[in-house]
């Protein structure tokens, strides 16, 4: 149920939670623009009871959320929200780009590629220290190493840092290095790893399944919000269909569909989408004229010699051309870099 206050006082919004917990259901508060709500999250069986709270002082109305995602729709939330990894903000009309290898190989390789994103313009710099491959025999990542190596490069080129957490047991070393967590496609539907970076205060980057549908990619994001973290970022990086001739096959009306049911930000992942170099600008570009609030793009300095994804990278002189000519599309869609 939704608690539409008639009041913004803190103390009559306090009052009102206290009622709402002594009920037996989790309070969420949400200050929008022009009102305060807030959420009550809990047993759908009870929830007639939250209807008596209508006659608070106050309280303007209690609505049901139709939705079965209740925190993360725009039911609850009618405003964008922004969310902050560091000094960089993702939603609200803030774009952002997040560039990097898509593995952390060695300490130049990562250097170079930081610091060309870094001038081309892009935000945030991805990498990946731990690396989920369908081979067991696969290059698996430098872990804490490669860990070491994010936060200096992104210390060094002032660039938050956002990389991918497989297991529970290796959040606390991530948070202690990454700006953002990123969840996976293999992991969308990992719930207790959800519920862990729920807890977390970093921001969460949630990539959509690869046979998942809009539907449970929210409900994922779900899990999230409902154990107290509200800085989800949604990503679509494409599905698996019965096209070959791509890797994945970019969801791009994914975009103005979760922008109608979600305020939360979402960015798309051309690179992982494709498969190929040539289609990340395409592909690119035509997320920013569907909506997107920003893109994950792979780039490396030697494509040809990387030990992962290398095929779907694009060159840092590549990137750079790409991040100009993107420029004036993100002016024309009304967003700000």
């Amino acid at each position: 149920m939704i608690i539409v206050m008639a009041s913004r006082n803190k103390e009559d919004v306090d009052h009102v939670v206290s009622k709402v917990e002594e009920l037996g259901y989790k309070a969420h508060v949400i200050v929008g623009v022009e009102r305060t709500v807030i959420a009550a999250v809990g047993d759908e069986r009870g929830k007639h009871r939250l209807q008596t709270l209508e006659a608070m002082p106050h309280v303007e109305r209690v609505v049901p959320i139709l939705k079965p995602f209740k925190l993360a729709g725009r039911e609850v939330r009618h405003e964008d929200s922004v969310i902050e990894i560091g000094p960089v903000k993702i939603g609200g009309g803030h774009f952002c780009v997040f560039a990097g290898p898509c593995a952390v190989e060695s300490r130049e390789q990562l250097f170079d590629t930081a610091k060309a994103v870094k001038e081309a313009g892009a935000h945030v710099l991805r990498g990946g220290a731990f690396k989920p491959r369908t081979s067991p025999y696969s290059f698996q990542g430098l872990e804490e190493k490669g860990l070491v190596l994010l936060e200096e490069a992104g210390k060094t080129f002032g660039l938050p840092v956002v990389t991918e957490i497989m297991t529970i047991e290796q959040l606390p070393l991530v948070e202690r290095y990454a700006d953002a967590l990123q969840i996976g496609a293999r992991n969308m539907q990992n719930y207790g790893l959800l519920k862990a970076v729920g807890k977390s205060r970093k921001p969460v980057f949630l990539k959509r399944g690869i046979a998942a549908t809009i539907n449970e990619l929210l409900m994922s994001a779900e899990y999230i919000v409902s154990e107290g973290n509200p800085n989800v970022i949604l990503c679509e990086r494409g599905i698996r269909t019965f096209e070959t001739e791509t890797r994945n096959t970019l969801d791009i009306q994914a975009v103005p569909v979760l922008k109608r049911y979600t305020h939360l930000p979402v960015v798309i992942d051309p690179s992982h989408a494709s498969g190929h170099w040539d289609l990340v600008p395409p592909m690119a570009k035509a997320a920013v004229a569907a909506g997107a609030d920003g893109l994950m793009i792979e780039v490396h300095p030697h494509p040809e010699d990387a030990v992962s994804d290398g095929e779907q990278s694009l060159r840092l002189e590549r990137f750079a051309e790409l991040m100009r000519e993107l420029e004036a599309l993100i002016k024309l869609v009304g967003k700000t870099t």
